[in-house]
């Protein structure tokens, strides 16, 4: 189990989704409202998978969480509300400028964030970092950090 709000970096591999379900379900332990988590990976390495076992956690049913690449964003009404974006499909991070993103990024819920590097200028200064690679056809890599908090210096 992680220990509370302190995740230097945690890597790990999944053989399956519901190892890479129940790495959320820990990790949800970490998260706050106002937190923003960003998922990296290439299509089909469990981000929305992911994004299951985060829901499962704040007690939302895994059936009712899908990607939403189509539509951008979606609200998972949990114990925690849950902000599920996958911006796949942005075109530009201008399009994201009618969006009031601070009420997500900030609000009361926790805000995932599928394909971040997307977000250009949105992008905000604090969030935790979760990267996925494939190490297999059932195994992938995932990798916790919070790149956003300063790193305690070495002395040496």
């Amino acid at each position: 189990m992680l220990k509370k709000r302190s995740i230097p970096k945690v890597s790990l591999i999944s053989d399956s989704e519901e190892e890479t379900m129940l790495c959320a379900r820990s990790f949800a332990g970490q998260l706050k409202a106002g937190d923003i988590v960003f998922l990296q990976g290439d299509l089909g390495t469990g981000k929305t998978t992911f994004v299951k076992g985060l829901a499962q956690a704040f007690n939302f049913p895994v059936k009712k969480v899908n990607s939403p690449t189509f539509v951008l964003m979606n609200h998972y009404r949990a114990k925690l509300p849950v902000y599920h974006f996958d911006l796949y499909r942005l075109g530009n991070p201008k399009e994201l400028d009618s969006l009031d993103l601070d009420e997500y990024f900030y609000g009361e819920g926790i805000s995932v964030i599928e394909w971040p590097e997307r977000l250009g200028e949105h992008k905000p200064k604090r969030y935790y970092l979760v990267e996925f690679k494939h190490k297999g056809e059932n195994k992938r890599t995932i990798c916790i950090s919070c790149p956003s908090k300063p790193q305690p210096k070495s002395s040496l």
